[in-house]
């Protein structure tokens, strides 16, 4: 970062720019050890009066620099040192700007047991309707126009309010709704609003949009709009599936109770196939149920 006299500004002063020693030396009496850097360059802020700077390496000051006025009475050849400055630059880290703790609390930030301080003179809001005394004039107003309440929105908080929906999520302008092939206006999810806003905003009730239970605008659109359609592709044929025989391996089950019968002429013991002699009883292992014989 160099500091420069403005282009603007031709003047110059050479016993002041032959200053930046002194000015060094003034600052390494008030400065913290070791946190000055190299020169910087000077300004000349007035006739005979000018600005040294000096880089500041305090690690908790990035960005920020010694400043050192030095100043001449006419005539003279020395300059003298007015005063020592720590000055921010233009890519200093600075503390946020001082925000009194009433307007500390935005949009979004109240939670569950949070509780707003009384506002009496909200701008957004003007006295409601008050009782006039007359039954049908006070019934009207209180039942069938929902009113009743002490306040209710004024011209400028309603104005506040139509304009940040119209500039959010809700709006024509969001990415949801630049991709829509139709408008909130002519979807039956769409319950209009009651009142001045109701020719612009409404409700959307369609619980498979990502507006649902939110405010849009007339304009506003998605993708489950209940009047568009898609096209369907034709499904794709599958075929008879195969099974491959010669790659499955048959295993008895675990528990059998039968043995795999034997091959004639493997031992001498007759075959399950042979018929007993009259009047033998037929083994167990001949027998054609599962069960055991009993005798």
């Amino acid at each position: 970062m160099t500091v420069t006299v403005p282009k603007t500004d031709t003047r110059s002063d050479a016993v002041l720019l032959a200053a930046a020693g002194l000015a060094r030396d003034v600052l390494d009496e008030v400065a913290e050890p070791d946190t000055i850097g190299a020169h910087l360059g000077m300004d000349l802020l007035d006739e005979r009066l000018g600005m040294h700077w000096f880089e500041c390496t305090s690690p908790g000051y990035r960005g920020w620099r010694w400043g050192v006025s030095v100043a001449r009475v006419p005539r003279a050849k020395v300059a003298t040192v007015c005063e020592t400055n720590l000055l921010p630059g233009p890519d200093a880290v600075l503390a946020p700007e001082w925000l009194p703790y009433a307007d500390r609390l935005a949009p979004g930030d109240l939670g569950p047991g949070d509780v707003l301080p009384y506002r009496p003179d909200d701008p957004n809001l003007e006295h409601g309707f008050e009782a006039t005394g007359e039954e049908d004039v006070d019934r009207t107003a209180f039942f069938e126009l929902g009113l009743g309440r002490p306040r209710v929105l004024s011209a400028e908080g309603r104005e506040a309010a139509a304009t940040r929906w119209y500039d959010g999520e809700g709006g024509p302008n969001s990415d949801v709704a630049l991709k829509a092939t139709a408008q909130c206006t002519t979807c039956g999810y769409f319950l209009p609003m009651a009142g001045a806003l109701r020719v612009t905003f409404g409700i959307c009730a369609n619980e498979w949009s990502p507006s649902d239970g939110r405010v849009v605008s007339l304009d506003h659109g998605c993708g489950a709009h209940s009047e568009t359609d898609m096209e369907h592709p034709e499904p794709t044929p599958v075929g008879e599936p195969i099974v491959d025989e010669f790659a499955v391996d048959v295993e008895p089950a675990e528990g059998s109770v039968h043995e795999p019968a034997e091959k004639p002429g493997d031992d001498e013991t007759p075959g399950h196939d042979e018929t007993p002699a009259a009047g033998e009883e037929p083994d167990e292992e001949q027998h054609g149920s599962d069960d055991p014989v009993t005798d």
